[in-house]
């Protein structure tokens, strides 16, 4: 796997280096947020192990513009561990986080489960072809959302997020149980931060016919899929 850091402190930047190459992949650095952006559109990466505080373009910004175009894994590394700064990163489209100081053996385990949860399983659900109402197709084999027949861009995340609360219309999801299942038990964020990413997804779904992304909110219990019916 190739793997592009974007890290302003070149003694951080070597540290991860060291370990993703000793884990066998290769890996770039930039020192910029503008540097990062422009090898990651030069490039094919697997992961980007991205820094929120960055000259010339915060880490944010640089997550947003990547997320216009690629479901790339990001992996943000930020010094604050405050909620809003958590949430800034995953409202941006991040895929994971890991707050410094950190081990690198940590770092290495959160990229680990980052690819591997990235690639395709055709076992993850029965059906291949989820459908909410007439408008919505969930594709569990390609990894792709059509809505009124175009596709729509969601992070590996977001959609199995999606797909999970697809897979069942009747059930009610708890927080808990949709961030198990997409981030997996290693995950050992906020459960509130699953908030962000059904944020993200209506806000890629939403159209006058269906305000809220197809997700409806249980209160006090957690999500559900709607097909605008009821």
């Amino acid at each position: 796997m190739k793997i592009l850091i974007v890290e302003d402190e070149r003694a951080i930047a070597e540290v991860e280096r060291a370990y993703i190459e000793r884990d066998g992949h290769s890996a770039d650095i930039a020192a910029s947020g503008t540097e990062g952006l422009a090898k990651f559109y030069q490039d094919k990466y697997d992961l980007v192990l991205l820094d929120l505080m960055l000259p010339e373009m915060s880490g944010v910004d640089v997550c947003r513009e990547i997320r216009k175009n690629s479901a790339t894994p990001i992996l943000m590394v930020t010094a604050k561990s405050g909620e809003d700064d958590i949430i800034a990163g995953l409202d941006a489209g991040a895929d994971d986080y890991i707050v410094k100081p950190f081990s690198p053996r940590v770092m290495m385990a959160r990229i680990r489960a980052n690819l591997r949860r990235n690639k395709p399983t055709q076992n993850s659900l029965k059906n291949n072809v989820i459908n909410v109402g007439d408008s919505l197709a969930i594709d569990t084999d390609n990894l792709t959302v059509l809505k009124n027949g175009e596709e729509i861009s969601l992070t590996r995340n977001e959609f199995m997020i999606l797909s999970k609360l697809a897979s069942r219309p009747e059930k009610t999801w708890s927080r808990d149980d949709l961030i198990t299942y997409a981030l997996g038990y290693e995950y050992d964020g906020f459960e509130r931060s699953i908030d962000s990413y059904i944020k993200n997804i209506r806000k890629k779904l939403s159209d006058p016919q269906h305000e809220n992304g197809y997700i409806r909110t249980v209160h006090g219990f957690g999500y559900k899929i709607s097909d605008g019916t009821k």
